[in-house]
């Protein structure tokens, strides 16, 4: 028998989910293959999606993007990592930053030889050993140069801080340029066909009817398809991440243009700082059962470096994940299939891992269960090991100033995450399971930076003798220091390479 391909597919919703949708379905998908996209101008979209983390670049390499192009058409700046400020203790900082650290020496990676190092007070700060976290404390950039082999220089990774508003535009243009076609109008009614209640159409204010035979839901928190039509539940970990709010605001520039989105902790929530060129964006996430609406606006409205530029907003959230990503001929993309707070930068990362899946477990008209069970099992992992993630960031904490971090240093964390620090808190020792997002280094730079102190390290580093060890963490450390002072700073590297026009300019 043939199978019989699928030919009409409908993307509820723009923004950058329906969007990054639409120009990835496009590219990848055969020629004869209709994608049709409803969005309604007068919805909007959240637009906090600001920050990214390395794996978008082979996003829009698939797409065909030019760097350079990409960043002067969203006001972009680049990024090696995220600044976090008062998480652990107050007055401590530290840096998660992106790529490698140092050198692996001996039978044992290097972050086991500065573990052992570390305990004798004979090495610096983590941060020392890698241009990635040594660079942006001086607001040094520069892209990577695999060419120089061997040189940090080659081991430099970076993601975008962008405006998400502007992205979406950009892709829309991509996208209509490839055949995507765009139907401005709000959705009255979804149809719903067969026994077993496929979509079939989407109704608009307008009267046109929309049909498809694969529906992708970007419609945001409000989840059009799947939670309003298809009644798919949710599953809240409100209990794990208490932060439900949050009150957005952009700014002037003012500072060195840093390349590196900032989190710094507050009493009952974070605030973010994401350097763009044309301005900064900022907000605060915070827990409405330990503080009020207004007191959270004060506080960003307080701790913002420049002027702001518009009215802050506000916007409600629920921590947690759809329970099944796709249902019967329905796909949920971005926030309609779950909420996990920007803290480490994963919005965006999510709608591209979704579609990535989606491509991979592409349906014909049968729409198999057995397709459907795997892309709602790897979302669901997924979700889950990136949730653990951020909630290490609060759990690990010696904060005791307010009952905010009473409550999240108290509080009893998934088995996952609680099995993760069990293991680092003994040897050191860290495993990345399966493909969850965050690697080893990742873990490594949050536990150690939130004030985790392993018993002990591998006994393999000893087989390494100390003084050698030594020599090398210094060597490291003393090339990295003088790759960073080499290189020039991101404001001169943009105005070189990918400097956008003003706003409200002609050029």
């Amino acid at each position: 028998m043939s199978v019989q391909t699928l030919r009409r597919i409908v993307i509820a919703g723009g923004g950058t989910a329906g969007w990054m949708s639409a120009a990835a379905l496009s590219t990848l998908l055969p020629a004869d293959c209709q994608i049709h996209l409803v969005e309604s101008e007068e919805i909007g979209s959240i637009g906090v999606g600001e920050a990214t983390i390395p794996n978008i670049k082979n996003f829009n390499a698939a797409l065909g993007i030019d760097e350079n192009e990409f960043i002067r058409a969203t006001q972009g700046t680049f990024k090696l990592g995220i600044e976090f400020v008062n998480w652990g203790s107050l007055g401590e900082r530290y840096i998660h930053g992106f790529g490698s650290f140092g050198q692996d020496f001996g039978r044992v990676g290097f972050y086991q030889q500065w573990l052992r190092l570390r305990r004798e007070g004979l090495v610096s700060e983590l941060g020392d050993y890698s241009i990635n976290t040594a660079a942006p404390r001086q607001a040094k950039f520069m892209r990577a140069r695999p060419e120089m082999a061997g040189s940090p220089l080659a081991d430099i990774a970076s993601a975008y801080q962008f405006d998400a508003a502007l992205y979406a535009r950009f892709l829309r243009r991509l996208a209509e340029q490839r055949g995507v076609v765009r139907t401005e109008g709000r959705v009255v009614e979804v149809q719903r066909a067969g026994e077993q209640g496929h979509l079939s159409a989407l109704l608009l204010d307008s009267g046109e009817r929309i049909e498809g035979d694969f529906f992708l839901d970007c419609t945001g928190m409000r989840a059009l398809l799947m939670a309003q039509t298809l009644k798919v539940g949710y599953e809240h970990w409100s209990h794990w991440l208490p932060c439900d709010r949050a009150v957005a605001v952009p700014s002037e520039s003012a500072g060195p243009l840093l390349p590196m989105t900032r989190a710094t902790a507050h009493d009952a929530g974070w605030q973010w700082r994401i350097p763009l060129q044309h301005r900064i964006g900022n907000g605060h996430v915070y827990a409405s059962a330990f503080t009020t609406d207004a007191k959270a606006q004060d506080l960003l409205l307080r701790h913002l470096d420049g002027k702001p530029l518009a009215e802050p907003r506000l916007i409600h959230f629920q921590p947690g994940r759809r329970e099944q990503a796709w249902h019967l001929n329905c796909v949920a993309i971005g926030l309609s299939g779950g909420f996990l707070e920007p803290l480490e930068s994963t919005s965006i990362h999510l709608i591209q891992t979704a579609l990535a899946r989606l491509i991979s477990l592409f349906p014909h008209r049968g729409f198999d269960a057995a397709d459907r069970a795997e892309y709602n099992r790897q979302t669901q992992f997924e979700y889950e090991r990136i949730r653990d993630f951020i909630i290490l960031h609060y759990k690990a904490t010696a904060r005791d100033d307010s009952p905010f971090w009473d409550h999240c240093r108290q509080m009893e964390v998934p088995a996952t995450l609680q099995h993760k620090m069990d293991l680092y808190r003994s040897n050191g020792r860290i495993v990345r399971e399966g493909d969850e997002l965050f690697a080893e280094l990742s873990w490594l730079q949050v536990m150690n930076g939130q004030g985790i102190r392993p018993q002990g390290y591998h006994p393999l580093a000893e087989q390494t003798p100390k003084a050698e060890a030594l020599e090398l963490m210094a060597h490291v450390k003393q090339v990295i220091a003088r790759c960073v002072q080499a290189m020039p700073t991101q404001a001169a590297y943009i105005a070189e390479h990918c400097q956008a026009a003003r706003p409200g300019s002609s050029v």
